[in-house]
């Protein structure tokens, strides 16, 4: 049996410049024999560095030739889904004539440290109730991943192995899932800004959305902010509603709006009795300054500052008069007049004498006609009388 003791390259004498002159231990020689060219060396051949070449290439593509009937194909190797919804890899494969497919399987690319590994989908538990081989063991490998989740983007391969030969893909299929983002622009706007409304994902455009505030559909996504708009918003594919994205806020500012103010009593008040004015509004920021005035005169221009905060407490004799409440935000402020009539102790006093006095006055009165229609009454029956004896005496 033959064995290699030595590599030399003859590179010493320039007909010997394209040769590999091999020592061998052998009985028989192989090659061209050129003894003379080995100098001291028993027996050794020389071989053309072409025709190594030549030799080397014809394996490499013989090697090359041997997958060039072994494929894997992606029908889109860059797909983008929506979280939550499902998505199919379209994947066929080929092999040689003859032979027989064993085992089909989907791998994940999953980098440990630095090196970048292919892991079956079959190791990962969160893939076992999601992930769908719809393909065969002929030609078709096909698979479906459902309940997709953000965490699913990435890498993914394919191998089949025959009953001769196993065959891994060469490229992958990147998978980008994404979500709805939902922007409101600006977020924060005062009444009568502008407001838009925007709904995409990171891998493609979205024509056909619908829009909800506070889960009721809206149709308009430019408008100028009112104060109603505040609110959340969400949008959603048009035809799947059900499935929205996340809410976002938009807060419309406006200055006090709808105000009013509350008496804690009401009617004629004693001098020993409180009245509290309590100020509401309805404003965004809320309110945080109130101010109170009174009228002075007959015009609602003389005004005199009368005190603050949201409830006005008034413990002294108060004489009826127009009270005035201004609240005021950030944004801007309002003004609401409200009167409260409040009567003195005197003229309480004034009120119950002159009921007193008008009440003897009319039953003196009662009495004055009583009596004056009972001595009608006695003076028309003795009248009578005296003129039915006037009668009798005639008659004699």
């Amino acid at each position: 049996m033959c064995q290699f003791q030595n590599v030399l390259l003859g590179l010493g004498k320039t007909d010997l410049n394209h040769y590999i002159c091999i020592t061998l231990s052998c009985s028989v020689s192989f090659g061209s024999l050129l003894p003379d060219s080995c100098g001291s060396l028993s027996s050794c051949f020389c071989v053309d560095m072409l025709t190594v070449f030549t030799l080397l290439m014809l394996l490499i593509i013989k090697e090359g030739s041997g997958n060039s009937d072994r494929s894997v194909t992606f029908e889109n190797p860059n797909p983008c889904a929506l979280k939550g919804k499902s998505v199919e890899f379209r994947c066929s494969y080929s092999y040689r004539e003859g032979e027989t497919v064993r085992k089909t399987t989907w791998y994940r690319g999953k980098l440990n440290g630095t090196i970048w590994t292919r892991v079956a989908l079959s190791d990962f538990p969160s893939y076992e109730s999601r992930s769908e081989y719809l393909g065969d063991w002929q030609h078709n490998c096909s698979l479906a991943i459902h309940d997709l989740q953000v965490n699913d983007t990435g890498y993914y391969y394919f191998r089949f192995d025959t009953d001769t030969y196993g065959f891994r893909s060469k490229k992958s299929v990147y998978l980008s899932v994404t979500e709805l983002n939902v922007r409101v622009c600006p977020e924060r706007v005062r009444v009568g800004e502008n407001v838009t409304l925007e709904c995409k994902t990171s891998c493609h455009q979205l024509s056909n959305t619908a829009w909800f505030k506070d889960g009721r559909p809206i149709s308009k996504t430019m408008f100028r902010a009112q104060a109603e708009d505040s609110g959340n918003y969400v949008c959603a594919i048009r035809g799947r509603e059900s499935e929205q994205s996340d809410s976002v806020a938009l807060d419309v500012q406006y200055g006090p709006l709808n105000m009013s103010i509350e008496v804690s009593k009401l009617g004629h008040l004693s001098n020993s009795t409180s009245v509290n004015l309590t100020c509401r509004a309805t404003a965004n920021p809320a309110a945080i300054n109130y101010t109170w005035y009174k009228t002075t005169g007959s015009s609602s221009s003389s005004m005199v500052h009368v005190g603050s905060g949201q409830v006005l407490s008034l413990t002294s004799v108060v004489r009826p008069g127009l009270y005035l409440c201004q609240a005021r935000n950030s944004v801007g402020e309002n003004n609401l007049t409200q009167t409260v009539l409040i009567a003195d102790h005197k003229d309480i006093n004034h009120f119950i004498l002159v009921g007193i006095v008008v009440k003897i006055i009319l039953a003196l009165l009662l009495t004055l006609i009583i009596i004056w229609i009972g001595r009608r009454t006695c003076y028309s029956a003795e009248d009578k009388k005296e003129q039915e004896d006037d009668y009798e005496n005639t008659s004699i």
